[in-house]
């Protein structure tokens, strides 16, 4: 069954709650699917399999884009990028402010911005 968290009238889902990860190109649709309805979703690095961080493979750039066609915010909970290179890095960097896609240390944090009201 499909569950959301509600806090303060703002619903977002966490992936791993819903037994959600991205093991393959075809679980960023089901992650879309789930989110439908929703203002955003968490992931967790643990809940994304190390093809998502090789850049060449294509699966960060797929999620990225299918969420952004959405409209929907992607909250990735990385703590440390630089374990994954250099490129990931900067991608995590340069989502430090985006609008719908951002990268941060911890779920606390990432809860927060899911949580707060968008323009």
């Amino acid at each position: 069954m499909f569950q959301k968290v509600d806090m303060n009238e703002h619903k977002f889902i966490v992936a791993a709650d819903l037994g959600l990860s991205i093991r393959s190109l075809e679980n960023i649709n089901d992650l879309i699917g789930q989110s439908f309805g929703s203002s955003g979703v968490l992931l967790r690095e643990q809940d994304v399999a190390p093809e998502f961080f090789d850049l060449h493979s294509g699966w960060a750039g797929e999620l990225f884009q299918k969420c952004t066609n959405y409209g929907l915010r992607l909250a990735l909970v990385l703590p440390h990028p630089e374990r994954y290179g250099e490129r990931v890095s900067e991608l995590a960097y340069e989502h430090r402010r985006h609008k719908l896609i951002r990268f941060f240390d911890t779920q606390e944090d990432a809860r927060a911005w899911l949580d707060m009201e968008q323009d």
